[in-house]
């Protein structure tokens, strides 16, 4: 089985704050670090880390052919991975004192990709594979709707939300992946919870306390492991990327979301995005 992951690729720019900083407000940064990131990046190291076999649909700049290698070296399939004109996707990421941060994305290639290139790209799936997008690059309802029509299931993670996207992919989704504070936008943009959408499942995280898994009405709790975080960039992603992988092995969805909480907590005690994404041994040996 393998994971066709439609996503972003970002050189993240992470600077190291006291606080992050107010309207108008000028702060020195303490450090300056460049990784791996972007969501749909995050989430094909995670897939792969867990041991899925990935294949990446996306595009980069001339300058990002690091970010290529990198995935490669994670074990990502990267032959679906474009080289087009201007400037890869990049993120500024401000991270304070707490592990909080604030991100500003530029998407760069990743809002370029053609169309006809996820369509011919897809046309390598087999029924029963898994297809995985969010909301940082382009034409993701086109390709979950070519998805399901070669009989792939269908993850859709709603991030960064945006109300226009998730109403235009949901009809193509089996499973939908939000946080908290996505599941409220959510309300208030369509009037419906993440229980009343009609999807076969639907998982909230719920950062410290875990997450809930929604399957045909009934409520499964996950808590998540009590741990210092030093930065929490791309758990969520860590999170989406070990649950399709535990799916596409086969694992039931209880135990995909255990490993899948326990590498994303353990992702939190690591500074940076891809690059600290734990291995599935990693995650499987820990405890806390």
């Amino acid at each position: 089985m393998t994971i066709w992951n439609l996503g972003s690729i970002n050189a993240d720019h992470v600077y190291a704050l006291p606080h992050i900083p107010a309207p108008g407000e000028t702060l020195a940064a303490r450090s300056l670090t460049q990784g791996l990131g972007g969501k749909g990046a995050n989430m094909s190291v995670a897939c792969a880390r867990a041991g899925g076999k990935t294949k990446h649909i996306g595009a980069i700049g001339p300058d990002g052919a690091w970010m290529a290698d990198r995935l490669r070296a994670y074990g990502v399939d990267t032959a679906a991975i474009l080289t087009l004109p201007g400037p890869s996707g990049h993120a500024i990421i401000a991270l304070d004192d707490r592990a909080e941060n604030t991100i500003i994305v530029f998407p760069g290639t990743n809002r370029q990709i053609p169309p006809a290139h996820i369509d011919a790209t897809l046309a390598g799936a087999a029924p029963g594979d898994l297809f995985l997008t969010q909301n940082e690059t382009n034409h993701q309802p086109e390709a979950a709707f070519s998805a399901r029509l070669r009989g792939l299931r269908v993850a859709y993670a709603a991030a960064p939300f945006d109300a226009g996207a998730v109403r235009a992919i949901l009809p193509h989704a089996d499973l939908l992946l939000l946080n908290e504070v996505e599941a409220e936008q959510l309300r208030q943009a369509t009037g419906q919870g993440p229980a009343d959408l009609g999807l076969s499942d639907v998982i909230v995280t719920l950062g410290a306390r875990g997450s809930v898994w929604l399957q045909g009405g009934q409520e499964h709790r996950v808590p998540a492991p009590r741990v210092t975080p030093v930065d929490t960039t791309g758990a969520g992603d860590t999170f989406t990327g070990y649950v399709l992988a535990g799916l596409d092995e086969g694992r039931p969805m209880p135990d995909a979301l255990a490993l899948a909480t326990r590498a994303a907590a353990l992702k939190v005690t690591r500074p940076g995005a891809a690059d600290a994404i734990p291995t599935r041994a990693e995650a499987e040996a820990f405890h806390p």
